[in-house]
């Protein structure tokens, strides 16, 4: 019962509300159709508040890990290097992507079994390669931050996973097979494979970033190259006649049971970001953001101000929402400011003589006869 006289009273209240509201529409935000919230705009590269491009370079050490002939030999390590340059355009504050080009070279060594091992001694071989890939690169400090920290951060641990093609040139030697020899002939072996469909290969691996300043961050980055490829370490040709043991020939491709010679990286590199904001779109934390506004609102010592532009009429509606400035004293009104006239006969209550009964206005409001 009281819920239902309650919308029964509020009935003509919202009907005159929805009367006297005039919708307008238009391209610009916000707009009618908008949420009506202040930040709301077009989405265009105007509309951008953080960096989002950026270029990336660094290098440092390379080796053949899990393969037939490796960098990490009786107890010793064959280094090699690994440079790389980037392009790097972040997507989200979580994921990003980037074109990636990498140069490098390493150094391994294996030793064939039995007889064949005894003659050719430890065989050594060297891998120089060109690789091309698209990465794509998980914040997983922006991704796993806890509701709770409402710290800015300085450092970012991320996740990378790319594909792309290489090409390389493989050089093999030992005192057996492959030496430089004119009596019996003999040279070692070389093997170069160009960019095509077989170069294809995938990488993964991860990164800790420091922001040094809002134009250069550092990392170091460690990554694992899959070649998918048995002829990556120089090891030889990858034919089923090189896996045939009664054939003749150096097996180096069957010390290890892999079909596959993989490559791991370890790299020391900055990041120059680009673009006029303040800040880039990676070190951002929709969550910080969140936490900085609701303490300015907490913290904001704000005057409740009512009447801003006064009350000019005195029938206490303020000037700002008032639809009749100039209401006579003492005449009640409505919710608008404007004086009530109850029988609508053009005569306001102060006036009319005759409040339920329309009448004209020379007549005080009441009715003739």
């Amino acid at each position: 019962m009281k819920l239902g006289l309650l919308l029964l009273a509020a009935l003509p209240i919202a009907t005159y509300a929805q009367d006297s509201i005039t919708v307008n529409s238009s391209t610009e935000y916000p707009n009618t159709f908008s949420s009506g919230s202040a930040n709301v705009q077009r989405f265009d590269n105007k509309a951008r508040r953080f960096n989002d491009w950026s270029i990336s370079v660094g290098g440092g050490a390379a080796f053949m890990a899990h393969s037939d002939l490796t960098s990490f030999y009786d107890k010793k390590v064959n280094w090699g290097y690994n440079a790389y340059v980037s392009i790097d355009k972040q997507i989200s504050h979580v994921f990003g992507l980037s074109l990636i080009y990498q140069r490098g070279e390493t150094k391994q060594k294996g030793k064939l079994d039995g007889t064949a091992g005894n003659l050719a001694g430890v065989a050594t071989a060297t891998t120089k390669y060109d690789q091309l890939a698209l990465m794509g690169d998980v914040n997983f400090s922006n991704l796993l931050r806890r509701v709770d920290n409402h710290s800015p951060y300085r450092w970012a641990f991320h996740g990378y996973a790319g594909i792309g093609f290489q090409g390389y040139n493989t050089s093999l030697h030992d005192a057996n097979e492959f030496r430089w020899s004119e009596t019996p002939k003999r040279v070692p072996l070389f093997i170069k494979q160009d960019f095509d469909i077989n170069s294809l290969f995938y990488q993964f691996g991860v990164g800790l970033k420091y922001k040094v300043s809002k134009l250069i961050d550092i990392e170091a980055r460690t990554m694992y190259v899959i070649s998918g490829d048995d002829e990556f370490d120089g090891g030889g040709w990858a034919e089923a006649n090189d896996y045939d043991p009664t054939t003749a020939g150096s097996k180096y491709n069957m010390i290890s049971d892999s079909r596959s010679d993989n490559a791991w990286t370890v790299n020391l590199g900055l990041t120059f970001k680009l673009g006029k904001h303040l800040s880039h779109l990676t070190w951002h934390d929709p969550l910080q953001e969140a936490y900085y506004r609701t303490s300015v609102l907490e913290n904001a010592s704000q005057d409740l101000v009512v009447c801003e532009k006064g009350d000019a009429d005195n029938d206490g509606v303020c000037d700002d929402w008032d639809r009749q400035l100039d209401t006579p004293a003492g005449a009640r009104v409505d919710g608008a400011g404007v004086a009530l006239d109850m029988d609508l006969d053009g005569v306001i209550d102060l006036y009319d003589k005759c409040v339920t009964v329309p009448g004209p206005v020379e007549n005080n409001g009441c009715p003739t006869k």
